[in-house]
């Protein structure tokens, strides 16, 4: 996907969002760190352009709530966690740029509960690679790309990586 592709897709997912919920004042859009957290900038954004309609938007982090950190990470990366409203009775729409395995998910949907009760939580995703380990789906969805254990997909935003774009990479013949 090229920048213009993105762009269109962040559009798109204003519309599904809004079409999806009967009171726009209910939906709050949580981008998860890293790159979740600017793709659900760009469609807050949307939405406020396309509709004018100010969402709630909130970062996490969810590290701590890994069921692997203690064992992969020997120094986690922790970033921030910022949720300035109340989730009690939200939609919520948690943001992250790949759908892999599913554990990162769970791992937020954990993370949401030590905040509050939302209503509803769904999750949306820029590539749905496949290769699921957990019962876990993406209810919207930038593209599905078939991928090999050796493949990577990678999603880039400007404002980390200086492109809007994404690559699948065979990490067998990648030198990063």
């Amino acid at each position: 996907m090229n920048e213009e592709d993105l762009n269109r897709t962040y559009l798109r997912f204003a519309h599904q969002f809004l079409e999806s919920y009967d009171d726009p004042k209910r939906l709050a859009i949580i981008g998860m760190q890293t790159r979740g957290v600017y793709m659900g900038k760009r469609i807050v954004k949307a939405i406020k352009e396309e509709f004018g309609i100010v969402i709630d938007f909130g970062v996490l982090d969810v590290t701590f709530y890994r069921d692997d950190f203690r064992t992969k990470l020997k120094m986690p990366d922790v970033k921030v966690t910022e949720i300035p409203f109340d989730l009690y009775d939200r939609d919520v729409v948690l943001i992250d740029d790949v759908l892999y395995t599913g554990r990162t998910v769970r791992s937020a949907m954990d993370a949401l509960m030590a905040y509050g009760r939302p209503r509803k939580i769904q999750f949306c995703c820029m590539v749905d690679r496949g290769h699921r380990e957990l019962p876990i789906a993406s209810d919207f969805t930038g593209m599905y790309v078939p991928t090999h254990e050796n493949e990577e997909v990678r999603v880039r935003v400007k404002e980390l990586d200086e492109e809007d774009a994404v690559y699948l990479v065979d990490m067998e013949e990648s030198d990063e």
